[in-house]
């Protein structure tokens, strides 16, 4: 006979009950798996950034220390103006032989020779050449140094400095490295005596362009991207609030407001160089605006920022609930009075995030700068934005296609630098928002 098995018997239900666990285990493990992609991502990413990180750290911490080599000058007047002509002619002292006061006090100071070239020579060579315009600058602001001996700490050669540092291998054959075993036996001498120390360098935020690493800074690039920061600022966000208010709150809904609406988005893509030959073509060319100067920069800074602080600033006046408005309205006050006193304070949080990320953004451009010229080798600090500048990323750029070892640490503490003011700037972001944000 043919057994009858009846649905609710064992027989039947065990076959369902296990193709639904089955179901509910693929889908654990298919929540597990996803996780662990999500996990594998992050970690990936954060294992870079470390990567990253540690690099220009390495590289980079150095650069904020300098050796100097302390040594008494003797400013003597025979040298500077024999023929004591400085009250008559001041240029006298521009063009004195300063670096014979260095080999002079070098002579002294390690007890060689002084008709001896050859080592005369690897000793100067330990000195910085900028110690020419460093001793310059010292006589001609106060020329009554003059018949004086003062001690002055000159900066060391950068391939004594990266030696001091510890980034030059000294037990290496002596014709595989730039610094002599002659050097590194007067390195020790003046160490011991105390004149070569190893301090915190104010310089690499101080002076300017220079083919010198020890003497090269950011000063220069600094104030220049502080010029043209302003210059974005006040353009950008007036202008973009403005475009941002009437599209969104007093613009006609048409095929007109819907295509300036796209193109505002799509000029958020637009790669940042195509901005450089705009800029180039309108404000150099056409225009004829002074080439490397912090104002043309500025302007194409301004021109690359707006969409970006356009797109924040309507998302965050869209986010103001319509109730504000209808009550507004409700009690009397005008249209304008409604946006500039009701709905715009309720969206300044947005606002500001958006436009410190698009500062943030333009600080850390290169490619359109380059385009316009803020490459020039630029050592004096300029005057005003018209004057002739550089930014610090162009900087950086600059440094990184040195070829000298001692301009890698410069690149990597100027990155150091450039990640701070960036940082700082996203923390005032977040401090902004979480300041003003106020909760409906």
């Amino acid at each position: 006979m043919t057994e009858i098995v009846s649905s609710s018997s064992p027989a039947f239900v065990r076959p369902a009950a296990a193709r639904r666990d089955i179901g509910i285990k693929r889908r654990y493990a298919a929540e597990r798996r996803f996780r662990a992609y999500g996990m594998a991502a992050i970690m990936t990413g954060l294992f870079f950034l470390f990567v990253l990180l540690w690099t220009v750290l390495s590289n980079g911490y150095t650069a904020f220390q300098q050796t100097t080599i302390t040594l008494p000058i003797e400013f003597a007047e025979k040298v500077i103006d024999p023929k004591n002509e400085r009250a008559t002619n001041p240029s006298k002292l521009m063009t004195a032989n300063y670096p014979l006061l260095v080999r002079d006090a070098l002579v002294k100071a390690l007890g060689i020779d002084p008709k001896n070239r050859p080592l005369v020579k690897k000793a100067t060579d330990m000195v910085s050449a900028s110690a020419r315009t460093q001793l310059r600058d010292i006589v001609v602001a106060n020329p009554s140094v003059i018949g004086t001996t003062v001690n002055v700490p000159l900066l060391a050669e950068g391939n004594i400095d990266s030696a001091n540092k510890g980034q030059i291998d000294l037990k290496v054959e002596e014709s595989k490295r730039k610094v002599n075993d002659q050097q590194i036996g007067w390195m020790k001498t003046l160490t011991d005596s105390g004149a070569l120390t190893k301090d915190f360098n104010t310089g690499i935020f101080t002076f300017g362009a220079s083919s010198r690493p020890e003497a090269a800074g950011i000063g220069v690039a600094a104030l220049g991207s502080l010029y043209m920061m302003l210059i974005v600022l006040a353009l950008a966000l007036p202008i973009g609030v403005a475009a941002s208010i009437y599209l969104e709150e007093f613009a006609p809904k048409n095929r007109l407001t819907d295509l300036i609406e796209v193109n505002i988005n799509n000029l958020a893509a637009v790669p940042s160089i195509v901005y450089g030959l705009l800029g180039l073509s309108i404000f150099i060319n056409f225009a004829g605006m002074p080439r490397s100067a912090a104002l043309v920069g500025g302007l194409v800074l301004t021109l690359m920022t707006l969409p970006t602080i356009i797109i924040a600033t309507r998302a965050a006046l869209k986010a103001v609930p319509p109730s504000i408005r209808s009550a507004a309205l409700g009690l009397g006050a005008s249209k304008m009075q409604t946006i500039f006193h009701h709905v715009l304070p309720l969206a300044m949080p947005g606002v500001l995030t958006g436009t410190i990320i698009g500062l943030a953004h333009a600080l850390g451009e290169t490619a359109p700068l380059l385009l316009i010229g803020m490459v020039a080798f630029v050592v004096d600090f300029p005057g005003s934005p018209m004057e002739p500048s550089t930014a610090l990323p162009v900087q950086i750029y600059m440094w990184a296609n040195e070829a000298e070892r001692a301009f890698v640490e410069r690149t990597s503490g100027a990155i150091i630098i450039l990640l701070i003011f960036l940082v700082v700037m996203n923390l005032g972001a977040i401090l902004l928002r979480r300041r003003f944000e106020r909760r409906w």
